[in-house]
């Protein structure tokens, strides 16, 4: 990317912190707080209902962007306020019955999990984990076998929220489509970060939130849904956006996926949304995705060159997320350190990963995670942080 020094001069924050939880919560280019805070003086000045009816065409383009860095259609796009509330739109829509079986993988998310099992104890369904293959990623091969007459939906993470591996969404999508089994991707990591194409991952749902790799505003959130998928159910909350009410006794349910949004929104942290997908559109997601897979790659190098430093991160093909720890000090420890030297990092929670992190042994983990507008420097800093709290003395 050629770049660099523009992107960082869009994004204000780049000057006060080294940034590198991007996983968590990126940070925004100046581009998207200056659509936010226009569109809210704008309802301040206008009032909320005249200030979102001026802006209804930049609304409506904010589907046609995201649609763009899917490669899909803007009626195949449903705006909402996070990706956990646009997953949760196409997964409680799916009817379920004893039986049924749910597949997901290792690295699925605890709130995706807590969902799973709700509904199969509601509704008598089982959740299955396939298994991983030798690289750590989802064994396409043990999902092939599992697959048969009862299996009522494939839903995996694309990236864990608890390391940097990408597990193989395409061959899944594409074993997934022969047998005609939903497949729902949850792409919360891997949107902004990686180059998207619904058609290659031939997923039916992918859901995603803007505060993440997208660097839009928190409380932001999109669904993609896949027009064969939205023939076969019928959301499971409708108002008067979502559908019509054409009768006494009738209602007719929009056939877009409008069909999983409300009538209520955030209309300037939407059009914030908006401006971060056309920013991340304007570099290119092809080139975002070189570059955080290279930044990431040096450093884990370099954390690997650290005594004492284990670095976690599993699968064939990994991205811009890097997991660590250190021999004798406890993961949230290291966190809040980093964060007295002005270093932006997360934790990873054994609990919100217990197929993974729980079989495979391992404690709660340091996760860092880039982005192109993060620099070599950057990389340094936090490495020579990490190597400075093995020294005697150091605080």
């Amino acid at each position: 990317m050629q770049d660099v020094e523009r992107v960082r001069a869009d994004t204000p924050g780049c000057t006060r912190v080294t940034h590198l939880d991007n996983a968590g919560t990126a940070l925004p280019p100046a581009i998207v707080t200056d659509t936010v805070v226009a569109h809210l003086r704008a309802e301040a000045l206008r009032g909320g209902y005249r200030a979102a009816a001026e802006a209804a065409p930049r609304l409506a383009a904010v589907r046609s962007s995201i649609a763009a860095l899917l490669n899909a259609d803007a009626e195949d796009i449903a705006l909402t306020d996070n990706a956990t509330r646009a997953w949760q739109a196409v997964f409680y829509a799916l009817p379920f019955g004893p039986g049924d079986r749910i597949l997901t993988c290792r690295a699925e998310y605890a709130s995706n999990v807590i969902a799973f099992l709700q509904v199969a104890e509601r509704t008598g369904a089982r959740v299955e984990v396939v298994d991983d293959d030798e690289s750590g990623q989802m064994d396409v091969e043990d999902l092939r076998r599992r697959m048969d007459g009862r299996v009522r939906l494939i839903a995996i993470t694309h990236v864990p929220t608890q390391g940097g591996l990408v597990n193989p969404a395409e061959e899944v999508g594409r074993l997934a489509e022969a047998a005609g089994v939903p497949f729902l991707l949850d792409a919360c990591q891997s949107a902004g970060q990686l180059d998207l194409d619904v058609e290659r991952l031939r997923c039916d749902a992918l859901s995603a939130p803007g505060r993440k790799y997208l660097r839009g505003p928190r409380g932001t959130g999109f669904l993609y849904v896949r027009p064969r998928l939205r023939e076969r159910i019928r959301p499971a909350v409708l108002d008067l956006h979502s559908a019509a009410w054409t009768g006494p006794d009738s209602y007719e349910i929009d056939r877009t996926a409008r069909m999983f949004e409300t009538w209520e929104r955030d209309v300037a942290a939407a059009l914030g949304l908006g401006a971060a997908v056309d920013y991340a559109l304007s570099l290119g997601l092809g080139d975002i995705e070189e570059r955080v897979r290279d930044l990431a790659r040096r450093l884990r190098e370099d954390l690997r060159q650290v005594p004492g430093v284990r670095v976690h991160d599993q699968g064939v093909r990994q991205c811009g997320i890097v997991t660590f720890t250190v021999a004798g000090m406890p993961s949230a420890d290291v966190h809040h350190r980093l964060a007295e030297s002005d270093i932006n990092t997360s934790v990873s929670l054994r609990e919100y990963a217990r197929y993974d992190l729980g079989a495979r042994g391992l404690p709660d983990l340091v996760r860092a995670s880039v982005h192109y507008y993060n620099t070599d420097e950057e990389l340094r800093r936090l490495v020579e942080a990490v190597d400075g709290f093995r020294r005697p003395g150091h605080r």
